[in-house]
């Protein structure tokens, strides 16, 4: 019996030369070449030889483990899994702090304008300014919140 992938290779190599169209060619004046499937006026039909392919042990998927695959036996595993956990816990707890520290300076733009005088001495706002820099504060809250969650779900993917 024929294996359900080189039947699908069959199909398809077939499905092919069906598809296949007339193709036709023009050069311009200029040297511009235009390939088309309807014939243009001053093109050329093009004799192309069908597509064909042929599958390949190189196509076809082996799951199988070879023998000489490296294993880890369970105790390594298990030392490595927990350095792993070790080293997210450990960033996580890092990025928690870094969330609460860019939120304290989110607080503290909004609180406190940066203030410009003008050669009279007058303070005013430079109110461009100051919502570009809350919009930046508000990235870094929001880059150090997504880190947090996906540090989260990562240590959820452990075992």
């Amino acid at each position: 019996m024929m294996k359900p992938h080189y039947l699908l290779v069959f199909l398809c190599t077939g499905y092919v030369s069906w598809a296949q169209a007339e193709i036709y060619k023009k050069i311009d004046a200029d040297g511009h070449v235009t390939y088309s499937s309807t014939p243009i006026r001053g093109s050329k039909k093009l004799d192309l030889e069908p597509l064909t392919i042929v599958p390949s042990p190189a196509h076809v998927r082996n799951n199988a483990t070879p023998s000489d695959f490296l294993k880890v036996d369970s105790d390594t595993q298990k030392n490595r899994d927990n350095l792993r956990r070790k080293i997210l816990e450990e960033e996580l707890s890092t990025e928690q702090k870094l969330v609460e520290e860019a939120r304290q300076n989110l607080m503290n733009g909004k609180e406190h304008p940066e203030i410009l005088k003008d050669k009279d001495g007058k303070g005013y706002r430079n109110a461009a300014k100051y919502e570009e820099n809350i919009k930046t504060l508000q990235g870094q809250v929001t880059l150090h919140q997504k880190n947090v969650e996906a540090l989260k779900t990562e240590l959820l993917k452990l075992k």
